[in-house]
């Protein structure tokens, strides 16, 4: 048992308002600079919609994650044998247009316009070429457009479904959409990491952060084809890529990244999980189906004593064990099976996961009014305005009945906190609601307190870094003590 620490994160999709206060923060902090324009490293998607870049989901398009050939995992874009001919030519890289022209306005033209009856306007230009340029999209340009037909009937999660089925999401009185935060999930068998000719992605030891090492990045780019995320960018000023790095300066001084840490709606969750590294291979080998309950088997169970054990004789601070038992993920994610990954079928083995939402239920419109059929407790999952193979292909690679049990103990939870609180459901009926969806009272409302009335020291628990220690296995720090100021002190630059 090789016990290792993974810093991960929950998104409760039922909280989320969209109003993109989180990729702002990012946006701020991170991705200000030349060459950066375009990228988000969090964003916020509508769906049903193509997302950002568009139609990212499309791995016969952009060659994204692992395949499974006879019983063992392959990268989609490349083969060893294929990486040197392919290393000047990457065929499945998405380009400029599939993200969006990064545009500004020509402000100045408001003072220099010549007196006139019409209202002046500022041009748009282009941040790259600084020229006058139409601006046919941007970041979030299919925003709220649950019905659009450009957008949202173009969702590669919709393909399944029959003529009939798709063709019912868009009467009027159907029309739905929900919004998913996206940031780069820092994965267990992250694609982006194997794809790197020159070994310049890494993935931390302590915590699990994935990061670009902007010294050894040669601008191969094969990483950005390698994430089925497409969440690792080139930076088209340095010749780098660049991701999300979870805000680790942050998270070593104790302090919550800066997406969870300006979420409105208190969507994010952030703490600890101990996984068993040996059986990696063993949880991407599975068939698709069997995906989410092999990377569930992996995660260990943080207050068994030989876990306790092999962590400690991995090196690991008790407060890191003590963190991951009190971890909020660890709750979502192993103890009550409500947070799965998003598109495991990539086999990457996604760290940040999805409450997926409650959507709302089927009707009809009869003599002028909305209608909706009276059913059992859980008639509403069948009933409800996104089929749930949409969400099984989002969050379950297919698989329905791991989507239906979480739905159905969010469900129960509801159902138990109305008899609660307004108490017009009938107790029996609840009750038996709570045997089905496999809960307790207890558990119910552990689930409601975790939901609607989190302090912030509930959702954020990240142990101390201890700094001071964790660099002991890169580097003499002794041979560093006269050193002055701390990091980089050159910005990364192309090369002469």
């Amino acid at each position: 048992m090789d016990v290792r620490a993974q810093v991960s994160m929950v998104f409760h999709l039922d909280k989320c308002i969209g109003c993109h206060t989180c990729s702002l923060a990012c946006k701020n902090i991170w991705t200000d600079r030349k060459g950066t324009e375009y990228m988000w490293w969090n964003n916020v998607e509508t769906k049903p919609g193509t997302g950002y870049p568009t139609l990212w989901e499309d791995q016969e398009k952009y060659k994204g994650g692992w395949l499974l050939k006879g019983g063992k995992v392959q990268l989609r874009v490349q083969s060893k044998k294929k990486t040197l001919g392919n290393l000047f030519y990457n065929r499945s890289l998405p380009v400029l247009d599939d993200y969006y022209e990064p545009f500004t306005f020509r402000y100045q033209d408001l003072f220099d316009a010549p007196a006139s009856d019409d209202q002046p306007t500022a041009r748009p230009i282009s941040m790259i070429t600084g020229e006058e340029m139409d601006i046919e999209a941007g970041p979030n340009w299919d925003d709220d457009l649950g019905g659009s037909p450009l957008y949202a009937e173009n969702d590669f999660n919709l393909r399944e479904l029959s003529p009939e089925e798709r063709q019912g999401l868009f009467e009027t009185e159907r029309l739905v959409h929900f919004y998913l935060p996206r940031i780069c999930n820092h994965c267990l068998n992250a694609g982006c990491v194997a794809a790197c000719p020159s070994g310049a992605i890494y993935k931390r030891g302590e915590d699990g952060i994935v990061l670009v090492n902007q010294d050894k990045c040669r601008a191969w780019r094969m990483c950005v084809s390698g994430c089925p995320y497409k969440k690792v960018y080139y930076n088209w000023g340095t010749g780098k890529s660049e991701k999300c790095i979870l805000c680790f300066p942050r998270l070593e001084t104790g302090q919550a990244p800066a997406c969870f840490h300006s979420c409105v709606g208190r969507i994010r969750y952030v703490g600890l999980l101990l996984y068993d590294a040996d059986r990696l291979l063993d949880a991407v080998g599975v068939p698709d189906e069997e995906l989410v309950q092999a990377q569930r088997d992996i995660i260990l169970d943080p207050f068994d004593p030989e876990v306790i054990d092999a962590a400690a004789q991995n090196g690991m601070d008790p407060l890191w064990i003590e963190s991951a038992q009190n971890s909020p993920v660890y709750k979502f994610v192993k103890m009550w099976n409500l947070a799965l990954p998003l598109h495991p079928e990539a086999r990457t083995l996604p760290m940040l996961f999805y409450v997926p939402p409650l959507l709302p239920v089927m009707g009809t419109m009869q003599n002028g009014n909305f209608e909706i059929e009276e059913d059992d407790y859980f008639g509403s999952i069948d009933r409800a305005r996104i089929p749930i193979q949409y969400m099984a292909r989002l969050f379950a690679a297919g698989n329905e009945s791991i989507v239906r049990d979480a739905v159905k103990r969010l469900i129960g939870v509801r159902l138990h906190r109305r008899q609660e609180t307004v108490g017009d459901a009938d107790s029996a009926g609840v009750d038996a609601a709570l045997g089905e969806a496999g809960l307790d009272v207890d558990t119910a409302n552990a689930i409601y307190r975790l939901t609607s009335l989190p302090t912030i020291g509930d959702r954020f628990v990240v142990p101390p870094y201890h700094r001071e220690m964790a660099i002991e296995m890169m580097e003499e720090p002794l041979a560093r003590k006269q050193n002055t100021g701390v990091g980089r002190r050159e910005a990364p630059a192309r090369g002469p």
